[in-house]
Protein backbone atom coordinates (compact mmCIF):
# COMPACT_ATOMS: atom_id res chain seq x y z
CA UNK A 1 0.00 0.00 0.00
CA UNK A 2 3.10 2.60 0.87
CA UNK A 3 4.38 1.41 -2.43
CA UNK A 4 0.98 2.92 -4.33
CA UNK A 5 0.75 5.86 -2.44
CA UNK A 6 4.59 6.88 -3.07
CA UNK A 7 4.00 5.67 -6.90
CA UNK A 8 1.20 8.41 -7.40
CA UNK A 9 2.87 11.27 -5.25
CA UNK A 10 5.75 10.55 -7.47
CA UNK A 11 4.11 10.27 -10.90
CA UNK A 12 2.02 13.56 -9.76
CA UNK A 13 4.47 15.36 -8.24
CA UNK A 14 9.70 17.39 -13.28
CA UNK A 15 13.80 19.89 -14.12
CA UNK A 16 16.02 22.03 -15.35
CA UNK A 17 17.46 25.29 -14.36
CA UNK A 18 14.75 27.43 -13.46
CA UNK A 19 15.21 30.43 -16.47
CA UNK A 20 12.03 30.22 -17.30
CA UNK A 21 9.68 28.41 -15.04
CA UNK A 22 5.73 28.01 -15.82
CA UNK A 23 3.12 27.33 -12.88
CA UNK A 24 0.33 25.14 -14.64
CA UNK A 25 -2.63 25.08 -14.20
CA UNK A 26 -4.92 21.72 -14.24
CA UNK A 27 -5.30 22.13 -18.35
CA UNK A 28 -1.69 22.64 -18.95
CA UNK A 29 -0.65 20.03 -16.87
CA UNK A 30 -2.99 17.19 -18.31
CA UNK A 31 -1.79 18.53 -21.89
CA UNK A 32 1.70 18.13 -21.12
CA UNK A 33 1.42 14.98 -19.02
CA UNK A 34 -0.81 13.10 -20.39
CA UNK A 35 0.27 10.08 -22.24
CA UNK A 36 3.95 10.74 -22.15
CA UNK A 37 6.79 8.75 -20.25
CA UNK A 38 8.42 10.28 -17.35
CA UNK A 39 11.60 9.68 -15.43
CA UNK A 40 11.04 10.94 -11.72
CA UNK A 41 13.40 11.46 -8.77
CA UNK A 42 11.86 12.80 -5.51
CA UNK A 43 13.27 14.53 -2.42
CA UNK A 44 13.32 11.38 -0.39
CA UNK A 45 15.44 9.18 -2.46
CA UNK A 46 12.18 7.26 -4.14
CA UNK A 47 12.98 6.91 -8.24
CA UNK A 48 11.35 5.32 -11.25
CA UNK A 49 8.98 6.40 -14.26
CA UNK A 50 6.06 5.62 -16.03
CA UNK A 51 2.97 7.54 -17.58
CA UNK A 52 -0.03 9.12 -16.53
CA UNK A 53 -3.15 8.56 -18.50
CA UNK A 54 -5.49 10.41 -19.34
CA UNK A 55 -8.52 8.60 -17.51
CA UNK A 56 -6.11 9.39 -14.46
CA UNK A 57 -4.46 6.22 -14.07
CA UNK A 58 -0.97 5.21 -13.80
CA UNK A 59 1.85 2.59 -14.32
CA UNK A 60 5.35 2.85 -14.20
CA UNK A 61 8.57 1.73 -11.64
CA UNK A 62 9.30 2.44 -8.10
CA UNK A 63 11.85 2.16 -6.11
CA UNK A 64 11.25 3.90 -2.86
CA UNK A 65 13.87 5.52 -1.47
CA UNK A 66 15.93 4.89 -4.00
CA UNK A 67 16.87 1.35 -1.96
CA UNK A 68 15.90 -2.33 -3.12
CA UNK A 69 14.40 -3.93 -6.08
CA UNK A 70 12.48 -1.46 -9.02
CA UNK A 71 8.72 -2.81 -8.82
CA UNK A 72 5.98 -2.55 -11.26
CA UNK A 73 2.73 -0.45 -10.34
CA UNK A 74 -0.50 0.34 -11.71
CA UNK A 75 -2.80 2.90 -10.48
CA UNK A 76 -6.49 2.84 -11.14
CA UNK A 77 -8.74 4.74 -13.01
CA UNK A 78 -9.84 8.04 -10.99
CA UNK A 79 -6.87 7.96 -9.15
CA UNK A 80 -5.87 11.34 -10.17
CA UNK A 81 -8.08 14.17 -11.28
CA UNK A 82 -8.84 17.36 -11.55
CA UNK A 83 -10.32 19.51 -8.80
CA UNK A 84 -10.96 23.54 -10.16
CA UNK A 85 -7.76 24.33 -11.10
CA UNK A 86 -5.53 21.72 -9.66
CA UNK A 87 -4.38 18.42 -10.12
CA UNK A 88 -5.45 15.67 -6.70
CA UNK A 89 -5.35 12.09 -5.97
CA UNK A 90 -7.41 9.83 -4.48
CA UNK A 91 -5.22 7.58 -2.41
CA UNK A 92 -6.71 4.70 -0.15
CA UNK A 93 -5.04 4.84 3.30
CA UNK A 94 -4.19 8.53 3.10
CA UNK A 95 -6.18 10.53 5.78
CA UNK A 96 -6.73 13.48 3.23
CA UNK A 97 -6.33 13.71 -0.76
CA UNK A 98 -3.72 15.33 -1.44
CA UNK A 99 -3.44 17.96 -4.39
CA UNK A 100 0.10 19.11 -6.46
CA UNK A 101 1.79 22.62 -7.77
CA UNK A 102 3.10 21.59 -10.88
CA UNK A 103 5.62 24.02 -12.28
CA UNK A 104 7.20 23.58 -15.81
CA UNK A 105 10.97 23.83 -15.37
CA UNK A 106 11.64 22.98 -19.49
CA UNK A 107 10.16 21.98 -22.68
CA UNK A 108 10.81 18.56 -21.42
CA UNK A 109 10.49 18.19 -17.64
CA UNK A 110 8.39 19.78 -14.41
CA UNK A 111 8.39 19.56 -10.76
CA UNK A 112 6.03 18.68 -8.83
CA UNK A 113 5.78 19.06 -5.09
CA UNK A 114 2.41 18.44 -2.56
CA UNK A 115 0.11 22.00 -1.69
CA UNK A 116 1.45 23.82 0.78
CA UNK A 117 4.04 21.19 1.62
CA UNK A 118 6.75 22.55 -0.83
CA UNK A 119 10.07 20.22 0.09
CA UNK A 120 7.91 17.24 -0.61
CA UNK A 121 8.74 17.38 -4.60
CA UNK A 122 9.63 14.89 -7.62
CA UNK A 123 11.13 15.67 -10.31
CA UNK A 124 9.93 14.73 -13.77
CA UNK A 125 11.81 14.25 -16.93
CA UNK A 126 10.43 13.04 -20.39
CA UNK A 127 12.31 10.23 -22.07
CA UNK A 128 12.48 6.55 -22.84
CA UNK A 129 14.13 5.32 -20.48
CA UNK A 130 14.98 1.45 -19.97
CA UNK A 131 14.25 0.10 -16.25
CA UNK A 132 13.97 -3.70 -14.76
CA UNK A 133 11.55 -4.56 -12.14
CA UNK A 134 11.11 -7.52 -10.90
CA UNK A 135 8.03 -9.67 -9.90
CA UNK A 136 7.02 -10.32 -6.73
CA UNK A 137 8.26 -13.41 -4.87
CA UNK A 138 10.76 -14.02 -8.26
CA UNK A 139 14.11 -13.35 -9.41
CA UNK A 140 12.68 -13.08 -12.86
CA UNK A 141 13.52 -9.09 -14.46
CA UNK A 142 10.64 -7.46 -16.45
CA UNK A 143 12.31 -4.73 -18.82
CA UNK A 144 10.30 -1.92 -18.54
CA UNK A 145 10.80 0.44 -21.48
CA UNK A 146 9.01 3.54 -22.35
CA UNK A 147 5.80 1.88 -23.23
CA UNK A 148 5.81 0.05 -20.17
CA UNK A 149 5.20 -2.96 -21.98
CA UNK A 150 2.41 -1.85 -23.98
CA UNK A 151 0.04 -1.95 -20.82
CA UNK A 152 -2.33 1.60 -21.50
CA UNK A 153 -6.38 1.63 -19.62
Amino acid sequence: MFRKRSLALALVLTASPAAAQEVMNASTAQKFVAGKHFSYSCFDGTEGSGRIFSDGSASGTIRPGGQGNLRYMRLPSGTLYVDGERICANLKGLPFQPCFNLTKTSDTGFRGAISGIGFMYCEFERGEKTQIARRRGTSEGLALRGSLTGAVP
